[in-house]
């Protein structure tokens, strides 16, 4: 700790300081100017792109085609034809018009075409019309009315059936009667027992309405 006092005292040299800071100037100085310079290009105009056309041969050269000679125009005088020529009072006009055709009002028009006609069906056979059964004759008489017998009257009954291709009464109409009993009696007569054979055309069984007239009368002692 005692050996400094044996060195001499340090002292501020202005001059060394401003040389160094002078050098270090020089230095920033010479890097600045140094540094390259960068300008921004602005372009006035558009840009216009060139590329090189592609090395392609030149279409070859047409070659000269041959004249023609114009074609010779041949002329051929037609003769001048002497034709008698009438006047027009005097020209006969019927062998040189054709006729002048009838006026119709089919002109320009289609005829219908006729329509075709079908023939009438043939007629049908005539109708042979229902008859007794002789086998059930006795059972067309109905049972006299005990009502009637007893006031001792008499009447008939006009009644219209139907009759089936089974020979069976299939419906009843009252075409006139004396009295609800007698017409009574004799409707269901002709439901439960009558009987006949069918009516037909050409042999062939077919329905047909048949008119009965039934008369009721007392016998002698009855």
């Amino acid at each position: 700790m005692y050996a400094n006092h044996h060195l001499p005292p340090s002292r501020f040299n202005p001059a060394g300081l401003g040389a160094a800071i002078a050098i270090n100037a020089a230095v920033v100085a010479a890097l600045i100017f140094a540094a390259p310079h960068v300008e921004k290009f602005k372009p006035s105009g558009p840009i216009s792109v060139f590329t090189d056309p592609l090395d392609i041969p030149p279409p070859p050269e047409p070659q000269p085609q041959p004249k023609t000679p114009p074609a010779e125009k041949i002329f051929t005088p037609v003769p001048p034809l002497d034709l008698p020529v009438k006047p027009v009072d005097a020209m006969d006009t019927t062998d040189t018009l054709p006729p002048t055709p009838p006026s119709s009002d089919l002109i320009g028009k289609a005829e219908p075409l006729p329509v075709p006609v079908e023939p009438p069906p043939p007629p049908l056979p005539a109708l042979v019309e229902p008859s007794i059964d002789q086998r059930y004759a006795a059972d067309l008489q109905p049972m006299y009315p005990p009502a009637e017998r007893r006031a001792g009257r008499e009447g008939s009954v006009t009644i219209r059936v139907l009759i089936g291709v089974d020979g069976r009464v299939k419906e009843a109409q009252q075409v006139r009667a004396t009295s609800d009993d007698f017409w009574r009696a004799t409707f269901d007569r002709a439901l439960a027992k009558w009987r006949f054979k069918p009516g037909n055309r050409g042999g062939v069984p077919v329905e047909a309405w048949r008119t009965m007239t039934l008369r009721f009368v007392l016998k002698d002692g009855m």
